[in-house]
Order: C-alpha cells, then structure tokens, then sequence
C-alpha cells in the first residue's frame, strides 16, 4: 500500500514526518473519530493530543533498557470525517488490511472505542485464533445501541463474533449484558488483586496470537480524568503496565489500540499519560515479543 504520512510535526514521538515506511515496524494510525459517544463529547481530539504530548517524551524507555524508536515508527495521517459509525468501520478495515498485509504492527489512537471494531476485525482475519484483551471500565456488549451495531457500547460483541475476548477492570454495564456475560472471561474492577493475581487468571485465557485494546477510561479519573465517562475506582497505571509487560512477555501481542482520551485545555497530563502508555506497549514488544 501506499500510506498518506502525518505532515505536521504531531508525528508520534516528534519523529521525523518521512521515516522510511518498508523499514519501520510501528504504523501509528490516528482515528478521529467521535461519532456515538452518549455523554462527554471530544474524544475525536484524542489521537492528535497523544501526538502532540508525545514529541515531548524522553524516546530511552528505563524500564526495558531500550528505545523503541529505533525499530522504526510511522504516523499515518489522522482518518475522521465519516458519516457513519459504519462507513468509519469499513474504512478503518480497509486501511488496516494493507498495514498487517506490509507486516505492520498496527497501533490506534483514538478515539471513541467504536474505532477498535475494524482493527480487531482485520486482526482476527490475519492472526486466525486471535484472542482480544480488553482493559475498560465498561463491557460494551450491547448486541446494538442508538440504532447501530457499530456503537462504542457495541464494541466487544462485534468482537465476539470474530474471535474470543478477555476483560479487565470492569466497573459499569447494563442489566441486560449480564444474559451474555461469561464470567470466567471477565475480572471485574472490584476484585482485580495485584497485576501478579490478574495475570494468573488472565494467561490461561490469552491462548492465541493476542490483540489488546486499552480504554483509557479503565483508570483511576484521579490519574486519568480526561475520557468522557469516568468510572470511580479505576486502575492505577503501574498496575496497568505491569500487566501489559507480563502479557507481552509471555504471549504473541500482534496490534493494540488505546482510545476514548477526551482531552482538555486545563490539564495536559492525561494526554503525557496516553501518549507515555502507547510507548511503553511498543517498548514490551521491542523487548519481548519479536517480529
């Protein structure tokens, strides 16, 4: 394919807007898009604050003695603008499909969660077996919702018509998600216990190539308050990391999106935060799951 480079200096990590695209592993596509959040608006501003607040992150990651930079990122250019829930899914499909053909570790930036259907749907096709781990405050299960399958409510049970899923940190769903609720699959914000506890009841779980998607709204609003529906008693982002670098270093994490960043005017540090995440997952890949 022929990708369309972000040309402005928000290219993830303030990186240089024309890195060589055959030679890069890490294909950052921003997903603008905002179309059936129910409360907060301004989620559509998300990827491009992550973008911003990434050029002004150290690129040498401590933890993992490595700079992720160096196995090559490129920024696509920002995709919104649709009419439809639907029309974006398709085209997020279309776009993803000629990433992960070019053998591109695809990473979205949202976003509303709805952004994450035609990612996860082009990875269950490429990577057959796929199992999606989702880190949220909410179970979006809801068959459909507002009149579109495609909502951001509806996001893990398009999801489980492809593949199967994993849930982490939920806090919020409707009675009626309960009918479909498998709760060995599911470990509920109220008794997660430490990242070491999660990963032993989340591992078993993870047995094929694994696609996360992280909605920022799984954390604390007192370490991250910029998503349109917080939920009280979240995640702490240590604990959220340490569970990522034990998922990555034990199984094969092919792609992974972070969305619902709900950026404001008032406190830039939950879009550092965002941004910071996004690297430190690329940094557990570059370490420990190789190409």
């Amino acid at each position: 394919m022929t990708p369309d480079f972000h040309e402005d200096p928000g290219a993830f990590g303030g990186l240089p807007e024309t890195p060589l695209y055959a030679a890069s592993r890490f294909a950052v596509l921003p997903l603008a898009y905002d179309g059936t959040s129910t409360w907060l608006k301004g989620a559509d501003k998300g990827p491009a604050a992550m973008l911003a607040a990434s050029a002004n992150m150290e690129l040498y990651d401590i933890e993992t003695d490595c700079e992720p930079w160096r196995e090559g990122i490129v920024t696509l250019k920002p995709m919104g603008g649709h009419a439809s829930p639907e029309d974006m899914v398709a085209d997020v499909r279309r776009v993803t499909r000629g990433l992960l053909e070019d053998g591109k570790t695809v990473v979205g930036l949202g976003g509303e969660h709805s952004v994450s259907i035609g990612l996860i749907q082009e990875h269950a096709a490429r990577y057959p077996g796929l199992v999606v781990l989702q880190f949220d405050a909410h179970s979006d299960t809801r068959p459909e919702y507002e009149g579109s399958p495609n909502n951001h409510a509806c996001v893990m049970a398009r999801a489980a018509e492809v593949c199967d899923y994993v849930q982490v940190g939920i806090r919020s769903m409707d009675a009626a998600e309960t009918a479909t609720l498998d709760r060995k699959r599911t470990l509920f914000g109220h008794d997660l216990g430490s990242p070491e506890q999660v990963l032993e009841r989340i591992l078993p779980l993870l047995d094929g190539p694994v696609y996360i998607t992280i909605d920022l709204d799984v954390l604390d609003p007192a370490e991250m308050p910029s998503t349109g529906t917080p939920e009280p008693g979240g995640m702490h982002y240590r604990d959220l990391v340490r569970i990522l670098a034990g998922v990555c270093r034990s199984k094969q994490v092919v792609g992974f999106d972070v969305v619902e960043l709900m950026p404001g005017d008032s406190n830039r540090a939950p879009d550092f935060l965002a941004a910071r995440l996004v690297y430190q997952l690329m940094a557990y890949l570059t370490v420990y799951v190789k190409e």
